[in-house]
């Protein structure tokens, strides 16, 4: 959908074809829904968009004058390993091979490919047509070059992309992700905090300051500037750091009671987890427009 909110032509390929009539239907709903309520991106309309996405079962008729393929297998190694084995076969020496993944380091997913200098990871997040983040992670022999388009292309499509300098497991996103919830998880697990007042620390505090502006911006903010913060709260935040516990094991009596609070909220059936989620998809629709409608300075 943001490839083709971009003019450009996508081509959708998996190996059962009811993978891509279900995906290709559920795009003709959602860029129908999207445009009734004013929220579709791009310049061309509902049908001109449809018209640009086609679907087939052939690989080398999928990659087939691309100048982009970005792989959106589920995460297990050995199965995008495969996938890109059989593309390093077909490809031209033009075209950029892309990973959706959001940890495989791109180290271990392109070793030994013919064409590893066009290849990268470019993880999204999800839902990414509201969430306009997109991490560039090159492997080590992967060309500046294959960065650089890749970067105008997400730029071009209405996404943010950022350059990840070298790879590292969970690369940014996920070690700070991963980094709050193991924090969130240590502090329900000591009785610190119930679960539903964990969620309300970020949902109306953190979360509030970082949909705008990230970390460091807040500590140059939060004093006269980065130096003045650091003097004045790097001792403080050492000594909480320091007492940070071990990497929880995300099991037992913790997850029972996170599970349960969970639940009370949103039980843990289809119907209700996919309402959830479009609600939350609806926040995040709005957020991102009030986000376009801000100045950036």
């Amino acid at each position: 959908m943001l490839f083709a909110s971009g003019g450009f032509r996508v081509k959708l390929y998996d190996i059962e074809q009811q993978q891509v009539t279900n995906a290709l239907e559920n795009i003709r709903k959602e860029m129908t829904f999207l445009e009734q309520s004013g929220s579709l991106k791009g310049s061309l309309g509902a049908q001109d968009q449809l018209s640009l996405i086609s679907g087939c079962l052939n690989i080398q008729e999928a990659v087939e004058g691309a100048l982009h393929i970005q792989e959106c297998v589920p995460e297990n190694l050995e199965l995008k390993k495969k996938i890109f084995a059989q593309l390093d076969q077909i490809i031209d020496d033009q075209v950029v091979l892309s990973s959706s993944t959001s940890c495989l380091l791109p180290s271990q997913l392109f070793a030994g490919l013919a064409h590893v200098q066009q290849c990268l990871v470019a993880h999204p997040v999800n839902p990414p047509y509201y969430v306009p983040l997109v991490e560039l992670v090159p492997h080590p022999e992967t060309a500046s070059a294959t960065v650089d388009r890749t970067h105008a292309l997400m730029r071009k499509i209405g996404q943010s992309p950022v350059r990840v300098l070298k790879e590292m497991d969970g690369f940014v996103l996920n070690r700070l992700q991963y980094a709050v919830i193991s924090e969130a998880w240590r502090l329900v697990e000591e009785g610190i905090v119930s679960p539903s007042d964990l969620d309300l620390v970020m949902s109306d505090g953190l979360g509030m300051r970082y949909a705008f502006i990230g970390p460091l911006e807040t500590m140059h903010l939060n004093a006269e500037g980065m130096l003045s913060y650091c003097d004045r709260y790097s001792e403080g935040m050492k000594h909480v750091l320091k007492t940070f516990g071990p990497i929880p094991e995300f099991s037992g009596a913790t997850v029972e009671k996170v599970n349960q609070a969970m639940c009370l909220k949103v039980p843990a059936d289809p119907e209700h987890l996919a309402a959830r989620r479009r609600w939350r998809d609806e926040c995040l629709q709005r957020l991102a427009q009030l986000k376009r409608q801000m100045p950036s300075q």
